[in-house]
């Protein structure tokens, strides 16, 4: 494939870094420092991407990637994995650009980011264009539940958080825990309602407040994901005011935000790039360092092999919220 034709493929497929503006979005604008930071992460993932789309190979987006500052890698390496599952999806080409980045050292680094990506693919690939659930880890299959999630409440607002919409009968994965995948798509909707609340944690706990209570466990998990990996933007003293807010308005869900933040930080510190800010939100919302919780992470981490009425993904973050509860923050 030519140069051209790679270039033209990245500008059909590619969104305008307009449809991260938050006023394009009508999200809420907490503090200039809080645009800037949830702008900044969407338009680095778009970034990310961009390089997929039009990479011959997924090591060469790879290269472009890691020229980006180091705390934004992750969110480019989320939009490369929707990039590549994009292109896994299309009626030509190769479709293995997803698992031969996994196979990489890097992608294995950024496994669960990418995984998210695919997610972010999903929710604009017909259905049969789907990567095959068992084509992914059984553990992390989930987190594409994530991204698809977030997606949907980024671009689809007034359906996915106003209206508060669930697919009663979501197709994927299917199987034995078919219908855990909405809880898996809350996740994402929660971790997408700190963008659409602009980072506020008063807006964002009067948003999850309005939900049904049996959804809650789910969105505070993402929203402490979110409020981990991304941060809030603002100076440090702020940031921590708004994430001690978060544990006091998330009552007895606290445990849910507490287990979204580690496995951010699982994830970052599997990266090897863990930033100020998520130090602090670990700290906070954990009660301990970003290397400390992404170690219970792994102690708590079910064998693949995990059955029962529940996927071996909802075990660990039960074991993992649960193991965080008893935390003094």
């Amino acid at each position: 494939m030519t140069s051209s034709w790679r270039a033209l493929r990245r500008r059909l497929l590619t969104p305008s870094t307009a449809e991260t503006s938050l006023d394009k979005r009508g999200f809420h604008k907490k503090s200039p420092a809080a645009q800037e930071r949830l702008e900044t992460v969407g338009k680095t993932f778009l970034t990310g991407y961009a390089h997929a789309v039009e990479a011959r190979t997924p090591a060469e987006a790879e290269e472009r990637v890691e020229e980006l500052p180091d705390w934004l890698r992750g969110f480019a390496y989320e939009g490369a994995g929707m990039g590549l599952a994009m292109l896994d999806g299309l009626p030509f080409g190769r479709s293995d650009n997803v698992s031969r980045f996994l196979a990489t050292p890097v992608g294995t680094r950024y496994q669960y980011l990418a995984y998210v990506g695919i997610g972010w693919a999903m929710a604009r690939l017909p259905r049969f264009r789907w990567p095959k659930p068992t084509s992914l880890d059984p553990v992390l299959a989930p987190l594409v539940l994530d991204g698809y999630g977030f997606h949907q409440a980024y671009f689809h607002t007034a359906r996915y958080v106003d209206a508060q919409y669930q697919d009663p009968k979501f197709p994927w994965p299917g199987g034995p825990h078919g219908d855990y995948a909405n809880h898996a798509i809350d996740q994402g909707i929660g971790r997408a309602s700190w963008f659409v609340r602009g980072t506020d944690p008063v807006l964002v706990a009067d948003l999850v407040d309005s939900f049904p209570a049996a959804r809650r466990d789910d969105l505070w998990s993402g929203i402490g994901l979110a409020a981990t990996y991304a941060g809030g933007g603002d100076d440090p003293a702020a940031a921590e005011r708004d994430l001690r807010t978060l544990v006091a308005r998330a009552g007895d869900h606290r445990g849910n935000l507490a287990q979204g933040s580690a496995f951010a930080a699982h994830a970052r510190v599997r990266a090897g790039i863990v930033p100020a800010h998520s130090v602090l939100a670990t700290r906070v919302l954990c009660g301990m360092t970003p290397q400390e919780a992404a170690g219970l992470a792994d102690e708590c981490r079910p064998d693949h092999r995990a059955g029962g009425d529940k996927p071996a993904y909802e075990i660990w973050r039960q074991r993992l919220a649960d193991a965080l509860v008893t935390t003094e923050v």
